[in-house]
């Protein structure tokens, strides 16, 4: 699921790749378990955020941790922070 961190001002958040067919960008799902208002249950939410990839090291099914960054594009507002698991 989403583990939401800061390091210093930034967001860091946890997610797998999903695509990385576009060069140096990744992009990744982020999960978050939510509850039900009414009936309690847990629901899972999913996010996709744009991630830079400077190396191209990621591929589809890695978990990442990508972190807040600047503006590099219109939709990528995200840099890949570290690999925690790469897919087999």
């Amino acid at each position: 699921m989403a583990e939401l961190n800061l390091k210093g001002n930034r967001r860091v958040l946890t997610g797998v790749v999903i695509s990385d067919k576009a060069d140096k960008t990744i992009v990744v799902r982020v999960e978050t378990l939510v509850k039900h208002p009414l009936y309690k249950k847990f629901i899972r939410r999913h996010t996709k955020f744009m991630a830079h990839d400077p190396a191209n090291e990621c591929g589809v099914g890695d978990k990442v941790q990508i972190v807040e960054f600047r503006p590099l594009s219109r939709r990528k507002r995200w840099h890949l922070d570290k690999i925690l698991e790469k897919a087999v």
